[in-house]
Formats: C-alpha cells, structure tokens, sequence
C-alpha cells in the first residue's frame, strides 16, 4: 500500500505518480458505461490507490501523545497513516429539522471534534471514556450525502459529484446500511479513544439526527512490527503499495476539489468525495486456495507484496513478461493487472480503509472483510472508471461481495472559529 503521507508520520511509497486521468469524458457517458458488476475492492496489494499504510513504528508507551489536526486546508482523516480503530456512523435528520437545525448539529459536531482531537474532554457530559488517555491520532470527519441537501433546502448547492452511483450488477447492496444525510469518520490508534468520539458524536447528535445505520473497523497497532512496513488485510496480502502520495504532483488534483476552476459549488472547495464499501471477503473460498492460485489472483507475492514478474514489492510491475509457456506471469484477470492506474486511463483513488469482523453467521462463515473508504476529486473520475475496469472479470470478484455503498461530499477543513460545512449552511 503506497501510503499517503501526514505531518506526524512518514510515508510508504511505492511507483512515482501515474498518468492524469483522461479529460472530456461526460458524466453521462461514465455512468451509462459503468455497468456490469462492480468490485473496486483494492484490497489486495495491487491497485490503484491502496490504503494509507501504517505509521512509521513507535514505541507503544507514545501512540497516546500522537495528534491530528482539526483545523487546516482540508479536514483530517484523509491524508493521514491508517489508524488502529475506526468507527464508520451514517445519520438521517429527524423528521421537521432543517437547514438550521443541521448547522446547529455541524457546529456542536465541530467543536467537540476540535476539542477531542486535543486531547481534551467534551466542554460538558463527558463520559471519562479516554480519560487518561492522550490524543492517539484522532481524527473525526464530516461528510454531507446527497439526501441531504433536498431535507435542508439547498437542492442548487447539491454537486453534480454527489449523483448517485451506477448500479453494479455483482452488488448486494442493504440500501437500510447505505447511504444517509449525514456521515462521520472517526478513526485512532487507541480504541477508548475512538469509541469515545463515536458516543460525543452520537450525543451531540440530539434530536437533530438519528443513527441510520454504523460500522466498526480495525487496523494494525503502530508499533506491532519491528520495523515500518505495508499493512495486510484480512486476506493476508499487503494492502496499500500503489497508493498515491502527496508528493506526486498530481496528489491533489486526483484528490481534493480544487479552490477555483472547479465546475463544482465553492463550498467544496479543498473538499473530497469519500466513497464508502462494506465489502465482505469469503475468506472460507479464498483460504481454499493454494498459495500459488492466490497469487495468481493477485498478481503479487504473498510474502513481500512484490509483482509477480519479479523485484521487490516497490518494482515497476512488468505486464509483458510471459511464461514459457506463453502466458503472462502477471494473468491477465488478475487484480493488480487491472486495477493500474495506466490500465484505466490515469484514475487513481486514495484508499484508507478499516479491516472488520462482525462475528459468524449462524452457518459458520465468517462476517468479515473491508470497510473500504476512498477519496478522489470526483468519483466519476475515480472509483467508477476502476470499478467499471473490475466488472470485465477481476480474479477476485469470486471472493468479494459489495454488501452496502455511500457517497458523500466531504467539504474542505476549517479555520479557528468556523465549523465544518459553514459556506454550505450560511452561504
């Protein structure tokens, strides 16, 4: 997993930055073409945009000193290394609240976001959850869905971004999980820390909103290897190698909506669009396989995340190179093959996903997988064209299976004083 980097922690990187994604591609023509059957997993080690790998190692006696900005160009939890716990909360106005209301809740939301992310206790009602607790890289971030703009009056500030993604024909979508007017990212290396934020936000939420659905997520501790290195996922592979990286020079224009020149409403300006998947891995089917048959899948070795056609985990991936036999050592349904940004015309999408397990189904099989959340300038630049690249036959489609989706706007960070979504609710 290329790691996107951050102001505390250094950066795992891998190639240098692809090819910007094609221009003059209409909206209409990018939904009406992406249809087969959707599964921008990128969980395997090889794709456009893997997660943000882990922080470089530290001792585990400082996690609780690490500290997250609130306050900046863009909000937290985008650039940042991937965090231990994630807590992932959907909300839908309550029935008669409106654009007041929603403002109200953004700027209660606001401040205890800027006040936990110190460190520090909510102004009042504290649980003492963190008590004793330091920051632990906390990040808490806000996103706005596009039913939420027709329950507060603003249907004209609603961007194009925001239109509904293309059915997928592979999904299995719970549309009860999926979706809302209102969505948070909360995200640290401690797990008090976290489910701390998660009741703030719940309770600030008063009778403003009401929980639509929640999901929680984990990733490695900082400090549980010896040395820094790419995180795996729960299908063992290395996740994360292809991520983009702020120092490519095309970082944010793949990523952030640009403050001026955007065909976008200013309020979104330094903003995002974070897509967000509950994808379920079969692990039962994929544990089947041999070593050898997963690696086919993938198209990187297990063990080092390097490609197939040789190197280390951080060598250019050959495509050309074949067998003996003919065939390529890099097959040509296999993931990493499909998901390159220089085989889907430049897309790239900055993933920062949390791993899940939500116990065993009554016959046995394990509730696990990807909580997978990525970020672009526009999802009909990112995720779809990738997404749509999957649906000709991605190896992994087999062991994969979309079970909830969400799309939201995420808009940029604030200065002292102002809340999340401010030009939005007052504008």
């Amino acid at each position: 997993m290329a790691e996107p980097s951050q102001s505390l922690r250094p950066s795992v990187t891998e190639e240098g930055p692809s090819a910007p994604p094609a221009q003059g591609v209409s909206r209409r023509a990018l939904l009406g073409t992406a249809g087969a059957t959707g599964l921008v997993l990128g969980a395997a080690g090889a794709g456009v945009g893997y997660a943000a790998a882990p922080a470089q190692a530290t001792p585990l006696s400082s996690v609780g000193s690490d500290r997250a900005m609130f306050h900046g160009k863009h909000q937290p939890g985008i650039t940042e290394g991937l965090q231990a716990r994630g807590h992932l909360i959907a909300f839908d106005l309550a029935a008669g609240a409106g654009r007041k209301d929603a403002a109200a809740l953004l700027r209660r939301w606001s401040t205890t976001a800027g006040r936990l992310m110190a460190g520090e206790a909510m102004t009042q009602d504290d649980t003492d959850v963190a008590r004793d607790a330091g920051p632990s890289s906390l990040t808490i971030t806000f996103g706005f869905g596009n039913s939420f703009f027709a329950r507060t009056g603003l249907e004209k500030q609603r961007p194009s971004a925001l239109d509904p993604l293309p059915d997928f024909s592979s999904d299995h979508l719970d549309r009860s999980r999926s979706n809302g007017d209102l969505w948070v990212q909360i995200g640290a290396d401690d797990a008090l820390v976290a489910f701390h934020a998660l009741r703030a936000v719940q309770k600030d939420a008063g009778s403003a909103a009401k929980v639509r659905w929640q999901m929680n997520g984990f990733n490695r501790t900082p400090g549980a290897t010896a040395h820094p290195m790419t995180a795996r996922n729960l299908m063992g592979q290395l996740d994360g190698t292809r991520n983009p990286k702020p120092a490519d020079s095309d970082f944010d224009q793949r990523i952030f909506v640009p403050a001026s020149g955007s065909n976008g409403p200013a309020w979104m300006a330094n903003g995002s669009y974070a897509v967000v998947r509950r994808i379920r891995m079969l692990l039962d089917d994929w544990e089947k396989l041999s070593l050898a048959a997963q690696e086919d899948v993938i198209g990187r070795r297990k063990s080092t995340g390097a490609p197939l056609s040789g190197g280390t985990e951080t060598t250019a991936m050959d495509l050309e190179k074949t067998r003996s036999d003919g065939d390529y050592v890099v097959p040509i349904n296999a993931h990493a093959r499909i998901t390159r940004p220089d085989q889907n015309g430049g897309a790239a999408i900055l993933r920062r996903p949390f791993s899940y397990h939500d116990g065993i189904d009554a016959d046995g099989t394990p509730d696990a997988g990807l909580l997978f959340v990525c970020w672009q300038a526009d999802p009909l630049r990112g995720f779809v064209p990738v997404q749509r690249k999957l649906d000709r036959g991605d190896a992994l489609s087999q062991y994969i299976r979309h079970e909830a989706s969400g799309l939201f706007a995420v808009p940029g960070g604030t200065a002292d004083g102002e809340y999340v979504g401010q030009r939005l609710l007052e504008g």
